[in-house]
Formats: C-alpha cells, structure tokens, sequence
C-alpha cells in the first residue's frame, strides 16, 4: 500500500456533515442525488448505498465527508464530495458517523 505524506493528508477536507436532502435519480438504483449542508454552506453530491439504504436513512443526519474533492459528474448529477463508509459483506456501504453532537462543519483528522 502507498503511503501519503502529512502535508498530502493535510490536503483532504474532512467535516461532519447533515445531509438535508435526498433525491432518487431515474434510472439509477445505487445512487442518490443529495444536499449537504458543510456548516455554513451546501454542496451536492452524489451518494451511494441506494439499494441498500431508503433516502429517509440519510435526512437529517450526520456524516463524516470529504468536502473538497474535484467536482465529478455522475449519472448526470454533479458531485463536489463524498460521504465516507466502510466496506461490509457484500459491498453494503457503513457510513462514518459521529456518536457524539458535533458542530456541523467540524473538521475531521
């Protein structure tokens, strides 16, 4: 496996994240179009886990995000980040979440 310097690292903007909506996209059944909000501030990005998760999953929720990637268009939609998951059995996405309050658009390290 690679290995990144600290200076790279320091390059990724990880925040805690509410996802305020959450949109199913025609035609699509692994993906969503959602809205983040990133503590003062939205974004749209495009989610995963739709044939795993119902939109309703991800309302109101906070997320660990990289909010600071290049802006991708998937499926048509737009996407300027990426909520982060592990991997499970099965490639079901588990989403990183704080199990504490936290501020949205706290950073992560």
């Amino acid at each position: 496996m690679p290995t990144v310097s600290f200076d790279e690292f320091n390059k990724l903007d990880l925040r805690v994240v509410k996802v305020i909506s959450v949109e199913r996209i025609p035609g699509k059944t692994k993906i969503y179009k959602g809205i983040i909000d990133i503590g003062g501030d939205t974004k749209q990005i495009v989610i995963g886990g739709a044939d795993y998760y119902p939109p309703e999953y991800f309302i109101g929720k906070s997320f660990v995000a990289i909010v600071n990637l290049e802006p991708k268009r998937i499926a048509g939609i737009e996407s300027s980040g990426m909520l982060l998951a592990a991997v499970a059995e099965g490639d079901k996405p588990v989403w990183i979440k704080p199990d504490e309050e936290v501020p949205i658009g706290s950073r992560v390290y």
